[in-house]
This record gives structure tokens, sequence and C-alpha cells, in this order.
């Protein structure tokens, strides 16, 4: 289907606040989830409640998150300081890593080396075992953000997703490549704030976490010296 916009969605902005959900036991495992359904430890409710608080009186028309656990936990405090109810998105999940997804960085560089080089290289079109690969979780990430965008013309919307799809929507935004190194921070329970027309991503602020009393680094797509 081709979109079409109308006099009105050609001048209005939405304004995006993108959320990585709160911390799992897995994030300090420095474990592959990818789609499987871990839910958030006890520093990841913290953490949800904390971003609940800070975001408590901005006027928010909608939120949607990712149906897997550990977004939708992360979005139930925000929806009830906001009074705004959550919309479960699936095409909000991580990125699907296949027969990776349950091993360690490290399991995966010792078990299955040429699986873990062309991850690590980030090799756009490679898709691990039964997984998806990087070209096509893009596409997928920015398509749903595009269509979200334009079903709230000129309206402010909240998004609760991954580490993975944080960073499929700033590179489109900046115009990144999939090849390139990430430098780009993908914070637990971040703020990430966006602007869109429609068509095309800008970024007005990355990785705020002025509200969380500790950091905690995502480790999806870190390089493992």
């Amino acid at each position: 289907m081709t979109f079409t916009p109308g006099p009105q969605s050609l001048l209005a902005i939405t304004h995006l606040i993108v959320i990585r959900h709160g911390e799992t036991a897995w994030n300090r495992e420095r474990r592959l989830q990818g789609q499987l359904d871990i839910p958030l430890n006890d520093t990841g409710h913290a953490q949800a409640r904390a971003l609940a608080s800070s975001l408590a009186g901005e006027p928010v028309d909608a939120i949607y998150s990712s149906d897997l656990s550990r977004a939708m936990q992360t979005a139930a405090p925000l929806s009830e300081a906001l009074g705004v109810p959550v919309q479960s998105e699936p095409r909000l999940r991580e990125r699907c890593y296949g027969t990776l997804e349950g091993m360690t960085y490290a399991e995966v560089a010792q078990q299955r080396p040429e699986d873990f080089a062309r991850w690590q290289a980030r090799v756009p079109d490679y898709a691990p075992p039964q997984g998806e690969s990087l070209r096509d979780f893009h596409e997928r990430a920015v398509e749903v953000v595009l269509a979200l965008v334009r079903r709230h013309p000129g309206e402010r919307i909240a998004l609760v997703a991954h580490g993975g799809v944080l960073d499929c929507l700033y590179r489109e935004a900046t115009g990144m490549t999939l090849e390139a190194p990430r430098e780009h921070e993908l914070l637990n329970a971040s703020v990430n704030r966006l602007r869109s027309d429609s068509h095309r991503l800008t970024v007005a602020q990355w990785a705020d976490v002025s509200h969380l009393a500790t950091l905690t680094l995502d480790e999806v797509d870190r390089r493992v010296p």
C-alpha cells in the first residue's frame, strides 16, 4: 500500500519518546535475549518506576510497547502515571537471533565462531540460523515506527522497545550505515527523543538517563574484547 500524505500530515511533526526496557538478569549476564520472553529483574522494575515518575507530567497521546514482558513491564508504570493505556505492538520486538538466543556472548564466540564473526562485523544480510538478518530487522523497525507516526500526525507518542530497535532508529535518523560500529549509547530505561514528518526521522535528544541513579549500558551489539 502506498501512503499519500494529506495537507495536514505534510505539516505535522510527530514527537516520539522512545524508551528502552529496563534491566534484565540476562543483560547482566551478557546473554542474547532476542525474542525470548525474559522479564525485568528488580533493578529493571526500579528503573521503570523512576522513568514513569520523570515523565508523569508530560502530555502523551499514545503508548505502544513491544509485546515481550521486559518491555510491557517497563511500560506499565508509565501507563499508570500518564493515564494512557499501553497498546501491544509485536513489530517493536528485538531482532530474532534464532538458535543463538539464550547463549552468552562468550558461548557464541567459542561454540559458533563463524556466526560470531559475522554478527560482530554487522554483515547486513547475515541471518543467524532460524533468525533475522540485520537488514530485515532494520526495515521492520523503521517501517513500524513510521506507520505509528502516520497514525498520530502532530501528536506525541511513547514507544517502549529494545536496544536493537533503538539502534535501528538512530541509524535511520542520522544516516549511519548498518555496518558502522556503534558509538551511541543504548541504555536501560533511557529516554530517547525523535521527531518525524512521517517520512524521515531526526534525533532531538539521545540516551537521557538523568532520572536514574545508576546507568546500565545495553549489551546489544557491544563489541566483545
